[in-house]
C-alpha cells in the first residue's frame, strides 16, 4: 500500500507499531509480518503477508513469501531503509529474522526488526535492557499523539480484516429480496434497450452512471431499482470503464460502490465490485482494493479487470497503473 502527502510524525518503535493499523486501514492479525518502507524520513509504503502457521517449523519461511516480499519492495525503489514488524508471540521471531536474511542478501537496508503483541513492542535487533527492555514497550494505541494525527488525517484502522469485508458484504433478508425482484425488471428493461442498439444501451449507461455519482454526491441513497438498472448497465465493458473514469479517488466514491456492490444482485457482482476496488487502490486503501477484487473474482474467476487489479495489488505496483489496467483490459478483453 502506498501513500499521499499524509504527515505523520513518528518518533518511536512504539509510534510506528501505533501507526501501521492506518497504513494497512486493519490491524494485523496474530501470525502477520508488515514491511514498512522509507525514502528519506518519509513512509512510501507498506505490505502485510501471512507468516507460516504457528505449529509449523518456526526457523522455515517459504522462498516464495520472501521472494515475493523482496519483489515487492524493489518495485518502490529508491528505498532508503525498511523496519520488519512481525505480529504475535515470540515463535515468529525466527521467521522473522529469516524475512530480513532474505531482504539483506538481496541489498535491501533493514533499519529494525520488530514484534508486536497485544499492546507491548519488542525490538528484536536490541539487547540493552535500558534501551530494549526484554518484557517488551508498552504502548497505547488510543492515546497516543500519532494515532490523533492519523484520525485527523482521515486515515482509519479497522479492528481486522473482517471488518473491512463487511464494508460491502451483501444485504440478505427483505433488501436482498427487494433488489432481485428489481434486476429482474431492469433485466426486461435492457432488453428493450438492447434491442434498439449498442449506441442507445451506451447512452442509457451514461445518464444511469452520472445520474447515480451525482445523487450520491448530493446525499442521496440510490432507490432498489436504481441500483438494479445500474448494475444490469455495467455489465457492458464500456459503461463500466465510464464508470471507472468518473469515479473520483475520494471516500465518498468508495463508499458508493462499497454500497452498490453490497446491494446488486450476486451475478451482477463483479463491476461493481471491481470499482469499488480500483476506487479503494487509487485512494491508497490497499487492503480493501484486495478483498473487493476477490469479491469480484469469488463471483466470476474469468473477470479479467479484477484480476489484472489483484495482480497489481500482489506486485505492489503504485496506483497510477490505474490507467494502464484499464486499457489493457479494454483493449484485449472487451467482453469483460
Amino acid at each position: 500500500m502506498s501513500f499521499s502527502e499524509t504527515t505523520l510524525t513518528v518518533r518511536s518503535a512504539a509510534d510506528l507499531a501505533t501507526v501501521v493499523p492506518y497504513l494497512l486501514g486493519f490491524r494485523p492479525d496474530d501470525g502477520s509480518i508488515v514491511v514498512v518502507a522509507s525514502r528519506g524520513r518519509r513512509i512510501v509504503f507498506a505490505a502485510r503477508a501471512d507468516l507460516p502457521a504457528a505449529d509449523a517449523p518456526t526457523s522455515h519461511v517459504p522462498q516464495g513469501l520472501a521472494a515475493n516480499l523482496v519483489a515487492v519492495v524493489r518495485r518502490q525503489q529508491p528505498i532508503t531503509d525498511l523496519v520488519l514488524i512481525g505480529y504475535g508471540a515470540d515463535h515468529i521471531d525466527p521467521a522473522v529474522r529469516a524475512v530480513d536474511e532474505a531482504f539483506t542478501a538481496d541489498g535491501l537496508p533493514v533499519r529494525d526488526l520488530l514484534r508486536v503483541t497485544g499492546t507491548r513492542v519488542f525490538t528484536l535487533t536490541c539487547a540493552i535492557p535500558d534501551c530494549c527492555p526484554p518484557q517488551g514497550t508498552p504502548f497505547d494505541p488510543t492515546a497516543s499523539p500519532v494515532a490523533a494525527q492519523a484520525t485527523l488525517a482521515g486515515l482509519v484502522a479497522l479492528p481486522d480484516r473482517a471488518a473491512v469485508a463487511a464494508r460491502f458484504a451483501p444485504v440478505d433478508g427483505p433488501a436482498r429480496d427487494r433488489i432481485r425482484d428489481a434486476t429482474t425488471a431492469a433485466a426486461t428493461r435492457l432488453t428493450t434497450v438492447t434491442a434498439a442498439g449498442s449506441t442507445t444501451v451506451d447512452e442509457a449507461g451514461v445518464h444511469a452512471v452520472r445520474d447515480a455519482l451525482r445523487h450520491h454526491d448530493a446525499g442521496r441513497r440510490l432507490t432498489d431499482d436504481e441500483v438494479a438498472w445500474l448494475t444490469v448497465l455495467l455489465t457492458r465493458p464500456s459503461v463500466r470503464d465510464l464508470a471507472a473514469r468518473l469515479t473520483r479517488p475520494h471516500d465518498q466514491h468508495v463508499t458508493f460502490w462499497a454500497d452498490i456492490t453490497r446491494r446488486a444482485d450476486e451475478t451482477l457482482v463483479p463491476a461493481p465490485a471491481t470499482l469499488l476496488a480500483l476506487t479503494a487502490w487509487r485512494c491508497g486503501d490497499g487492503a480493501l482494493a484486495a478483498m473487493a477484487a476477490d469479491r469480484a473474482l469469488q463471483v466470476d474467476p474469468t473477470y479479467r479487470l479484477a484480476d489484472l487489479l489483484r495482480q497489481a495489488l500482489h506486485a505492489g505496483l503504485p496506483p497510477s497503473a490505474f490507467a494502464h489496467a484499464t486499457a489493457t483490459d479494454t483493449t484485449h478483453h472487451s467482453g469483460q
